[in-house]
């Protein structure tokens, strides 16, 4: 069975005219896949705010960190018709200068708070992490955010011209954050943290999903990873690989932290096939050992299916690495086509009915 999706009436829940820009120079261009948590009898999300500069006809301009310059912020500015300048066909996404890759849009992360649970949100006037080094001159991303032992953990994607890596920082007031830097080497992303410790009685540890991808074989699917401390990481182990002729038959990662239930661990992930058509569907995890799959989607849970998820800067995508649960009801926030901020419910009790237990 497909469980019944309760999308929010109200959807899209934020789009990009409800967030103000860091600075005057800048226009807020995509919100996506927000980490959602419980603070003080309020939900929060973590937004992914992309912005860019103000565009001047005639020109392409991108914002690069540096802390060297006035604001932290360097405006790099390219003629359109520059002979060195590459803009890939249909790619909207980023372009090569010079021999050199850069984004075109630049993403900090944005707190959103809810007085009502979880219904509206109000986004803060200013950026609560932004990009900080030399691994996160081209901003930082997609941030899952779990409360272990009294901390919220962030973890999330940066990006640089060294690659994309796995970060990791700590907050316990959403006002002073601890960095803790790189946690997995490039490339790597969609890195979620189990909310305890999972193993034997003599060998526990703190378990994490990531993303590596590379070339050559292999692709891009979900490992495991072990820890005595959520900052040296080791005991790497494929956990699902892409499957052919699915809906996630070209690539695959995880949401936010799995969800303990009687039956195992569930993991809500994310898929797309060859079209790039990104559904979400869900894993079932032994509870005692994680890389044990009990059970996973065959058809998806959630698919693009209203207008706002198929229609956007990338049309066609659900992606989430953020919910809240509340008993047997799952709250997904999530991205739709890659440019505003939706929200779903979901019954625990039904999915796991659709994987089959």
């Amino acid at each position: 069975m497909t469980p019944a999706i309760h999308r929010f009436p109200h959807n899209p829940i934020l789009t990009p005219a409800d967030v103000p820009p860091s600075r005057p120079d800048m226009a807020v261009e995509l919100l996506l896949n927000p980490g959602a948590f419980r603070y003080q009898g309020r939900i929060g999300l973590l937004l992914r705010v992309a912005e860019r500069p103000i565009q001047e006809p005639g020109w392409i301009s991108t914002p690069l960190l540096d802390p060297a310059a006035p604001g932290g912020m360097t405006i790099l500015r390219i003629r359109a018709d520059d002979p060195e300048l590459r803009l890939p066909p249909g790619e909207a996404r980023g372009f090569d200068y010079k021999g050199r890759g850069y984004l075109t849009t630049l993403s900090h992360l944005r707190l959103a708070w809810s007085d009502d649970d979880g219904q509206h949100f109000t986004p803060d006037a200013h950026p609560a992490l932004i990009g900080q080094g030399s691994y996160e001159t081209f901003g930082i991303e997609d941030c899952r955010v779990e409360h272990i032992d009294g901390r919220y953990h962030l973890t999330y994607s940066t990006s640089s011209p060294a690659g994309v890596v796995a970060g990791l920082a700590t907050t316990t007031d959403w006002r002073t954050f601890e960095r803790h830097g790189v946690i997995f080497p490039p490339h790597n992303k969609d890195v979620a943290l189990f909310p305890e410790k999972t193993g034997p009685a003599h060998a526990r540890a703190w378990t994490a999903f990531h993303r590596p991808s590379g070339l050559g074989p292999g692709g891009h699917y979900i490992w495991l990873a072990r820890s005595p401390d959520m900052i040296h990481w080791g005991h790497h182990a494929c956990l699902a690989t892409t499957r052919p002729n699915h809906w996630d038959s070209e690539r695959i990662g995880a949401g936010a932290a799995p969800i303990k239930t009687d039956h195992g661990w569930l993991a809500i992930y994310h898929g797309s096939d060859h079209h790039c058509r990104y559904c979400l569907g869900a894993l079932l995890l032994d509870l005692e050992d994680p890389t044990k799959i009990l059970a996973r989607s065959d058809a998806p849970l959630m698919s693009p299916d209203s207008e706002y998820e198929r229609r956007g800067f990338v049309g066609n995508v659900v992606f989430t690495n953020g919910h809240i649960v509340d008993g047997d009801r799952l709250t997904l926030y999530y991205g739709a086509a890659d440019t505003v901020i939706c929200a779903a419910t979901l019954s625990i009790a039904e999915i796991l009915q659709h994987l089959g237990v």
